[in-house]
């Protein structure tokens, strides 16, 4: 297999991954020759982090991406930034010769989609969407009992997602906070949900109506539970931290990615959940009709005590159901910190009656008893899912008859939903995705391909 040239733009926390990928066990087939962020400590976080005899790829900033593809022959430009820059990146990078592997969200607007449709039409070149859940043995298992047609023809699905007060907080601490920037959790984490389903029953949306409000995080909510006074940070030794403030210092990768670059922007990555100006929701319900005639009712809680999600499909045979404890607690340690991995921290005492780590996968056809239905244990990060993602991405897809790997179209398809949901939320009406103006892209959705 050839060895292609790879550029990253964006150098968070999620660029790891794919970088630890290229310089690690995918370096036979993949070159790290180029990287940009706008904040340039970053880079040299991750340039300390090479493995030895590893040439530093050469630096650039995000505007210069164009030059950067055919100065240095980039056969594929992986793009990790924040989500509301993804559409001009991935553009500008077929634009200038190369492919595109992006992070979801795909973009975070209707403008986004036709950004990208239009250079997918103009160029030609392939545009890879990196969903990882997709990948993860439990949600595979539930994708092959449905094509499988052990539940018949899907009639309706239930999908609850709960985000507990270490992950689900997070997302009010960073540039997450703001919709401009990710396009509130119905874009940026639901995305993932959306594309699971669409996955799952191979089907396509057709209509949203969407409720919800932020109504746990945030300034009003903290006065109108009485909170009183907080700090503006969570890295600060002041008396009024406390568990939801989260500290830079006590993290590695924070600390060197975060704390020790904001002298050169200015980003603080630990801000108070509870500031005035957030705009994003943190509670989501939602009605989805689908092409074929399911419906799905969805609901996503960002401050619940543990995570994880429940998937119920009813079909015409029968019902499958997914249920996964990703995290039943989130504990504190002797400081009043959270223990993010608490398997990390044996000296912990596990508190009695604490939710296990679980996942369980039953089918019940009509007229049957429940079946328990086995599940191949995964291994690393998103339930097993990243490790055979990166696969795919750096080494290309073999026989795969469910199709885990998605195209820029599975990425439009996931984000309209998000897309009709934020129309919905603020004119309280249904959104069919006719409507959204997707330009070429509307024509995709229905197209299986």
């Amino acid at each position: 297999m050839a060895r292609l040239r790879y550029a990253i733009v964006g150098t968070g926390s999620r660029a790891q991954m794919y970088i630890d990928a290229i310089t690690g066990p995918h370096a036979e087939v993949a070159e790290l020759v180029a990287w940009a962020d706008t904040n340039p400590g970053r880079l040299g976080y991750y340039e300390e982090r090479l493995p030895s005899g590893t040439p530093a790829p050469h630096r650039f900033t995000p505007d210069q991406l164009a030059a950067v593809v055919a100065e240095h022959r980039v056969d594929r430009v992986i793009v990790t930034s924040p989500d509301a820059t993804h559409a001009a990146h991935v553009a500008t990078a077929l634009d200038a010769g190369a492919d595109a592997v992006v992070e979801k969200p795909l973009t975070t607007t209707e403008q986004g989609v036709r950004t990208i449709a239009d250079a997918v039409d103009r160029t030609g070149r392939n545009v890879t969407v990196t969903f990882n859940y997709r990948y993860s043995p439990r949600n595979t298992a539930l994708r092959q009992l449905i094509a499988d047609g052990a539940i018949g023809d899907v009639t309706s699905v239930h999908f609850e997602w709960v985000l507990d007060t270490a992950h689900g907080a997070d997302y009010f601490r960073r540039w997450h906070r703001n919709k401009e920037t990710s396009g509130g959790l119905l874009i940026h984490k639901a995305s993932h949900h959306f594309d699971l389903v669409n996955w799952w029953i191979d089907d396509v949306p057709a209509r949203v109506f969407a409720s919800g409000g932020l109504r746990f995080y945030g300034r009003d909510n903290a006065t109108a539970r009485g909170l009183g006074e907080r700090p503006d940070r969570g890295t600060t030794d002041s008396p009024l931290r406390d568990e939801f403030s989260l500290d830079l210092r006590a993290d590695e990768q924070l600390r060197h990615l975060y704390l020790e670059q904001e002298g050169f922007d200015g980003y603080r990555r630990d801000q108070d959940v509870f500031d005035p100006g957030i705009t994003i929701e943190d509670n989501l319900s939602l009605v989805v009709d689908y092409s074929r005639g399911a419906s799905m009712s969805y609901s996503l809680n960002a401050h619940s005590p543990w995570e994880g999600y429940t998937v119920e499909v009813n079909g015409t045979k029968g019902r499958a159901e997914l249920h996964v404890v990703e995290r039943g607690a989130v504990l504190l340690d002797e400081q009043g910190r959270v223990v993010v991995d608490p398997s990390a921290r044996p000296d912990l005492v596990i508190e009695e009656g604490s939710r296990p780590t679980s996942e369980t996968l039953t089918l019940q056809r009509h007229f049957a008893p429940a079946e328990e239905v086995a599940i191949p244990e995964g291994v690393g990060g998103h339930g097993g899912g990243d490790a055979v993602l990166l696969r795919d991405v750096f080494r290309g897809v073999g026989d795969d008859p469910l199709g885990h790997a998605a195209s820029w179209r599975d990425g439009v398809r996931s984000v309209v939903v998000g897309l009709a949901g934020n129309r919905s939320l603020e004119t309280g009406a249904a959104v069919r995705i006719a409507d959204l103006d997707l330009g070429a892209a509307a024509s995709s959705l229905g197209d299986r391909s």
